[in-house]
């Protein structure tokens, strides 16, 4: 484990696929290392919070205790004003299946339809936890404003990005560049939020 504990080294407290990319991604940039939580068989922790600031707690916590290493856990979803808030914390299950992308999408559109109010963001928080006991954890926020559209549209992302229209650049977020994603998504934001956080420990 000792050659894992490098300064520029990170957990990644997910075992999402599709985040594990983009955070990699994301990461680039500042010449940090991360691996995802599965790289050293984490175990699954119940996601017990009723917020999305307390499951990305509870989740950064988890993988620092069990790696030893500084973790940072993302908690993030789709929040409709005129569905009151949902999906929100459920957005990976939103249907009942955990990660059934297209099952969450049109439980959605279905219950939009014939909604006039077709307003949305999606929201991140970010946590970041220098071992299992930091009582102080950094916790950053991003959001990112766009429409649900009635049919999805695009093959790039993942979750609900078919279906989450940006009016500025007229397409949905499944259709968006990787770098423009990067640079404006709910993620991105809270990303920089972040490393400005933690040039201290850098």
């Amino acid at each position: 484990m000792n050659e894992k504990l490098l300064k520029n080294h990170i957990v990644l407290a997910t075992g999402n696929k599709g985040k594990v990319a983009e955070f990699s991604s994301l990461f680039e940039q500042y010449r940090i290392e991360v691996s995802p939580q599965s790289e050293f068989l984490v175990s699954d922790v119940a996601e017990t919070g009723t917020t999305f600031v307390e499951n990305a707690i509870i989740k950064a916590r988890h993988a620092a205790r069990e790696t030893g290493m500084p973790a940072i856990a993302d908690d993030s979803g789709l929040v409709i004003d005129a569905l009151q808030g949902a999906p929100g914390i459920y957005s990976a299950r939103y249907c009942g299946q955990h990660g059934n992308d297209v099952g969450n999408y049109e439980k959605v559109l279905a219950e939009l339809e014939g909604q006039s109010n077709r307003d949305a963001r999606f929201l991140c928080v970010l946590v970041f936890m220098r071992y299992a006991n930091d009582p102080t954890p950094i916790i950053c926020q991003g959001e990112w404003h766009g429409k649900i559209i009635t049919a999805p549209s695009g093959a790039g992302g993942f979750g609900y990005d078919p279906i989450f229209y940006l009016p500025e650049h007229h397409r949905t977020a499944a259709e968006l560049d990787k770098d423009i994603k990067n640079a404006e998504s709910h993620r991105g934001k809270a990303l920089k939020q972040l490393m400005k956080s933690l040039s201290n420990f850098l």
